[in-house]
């Protein structure tokens, strides 16, 4: 599974599977986000010279609650799995 920061799985994901998307970790440090413009978890992260924001210490904030509620909790289910992993 390749997961965003923000826990997008992103194989599963139809930006990258169509190739409109290279993954957070390529677009986000250029501001070039699908959405258009900047990510602010993907800056979080990054400020905080983590991989991901299933590594902070305040993981879920409520950044990353309100982001990921329009689409149920696997998100942040996918963080916690990756935290086990590290």
């Amino acid at each position: 599974m390749k997961l965003s920061s923000c826990g997008i799985d992103c194989e599963s994901c139809e930006y990258f599977i169509n190739k409109k998307c290279e993954g957070c970790y390529v677009c986000a440090p250029k501001g070039q986000c699908v959405w258009g413009g900047n990510c602010d978890l993907y800056e979080c992260a990054a400020n905080k010279n983590l991989p991901h924001c299933g590594m902070c210490d305040d993981f879920p904030c409520d950044m990353l609650k309100e982001w990921a509620s329009s689409e149920g909790t696997e998100r942040i289910e996918n963080l916690k799995k990756r935290e086990e992993l590290q």
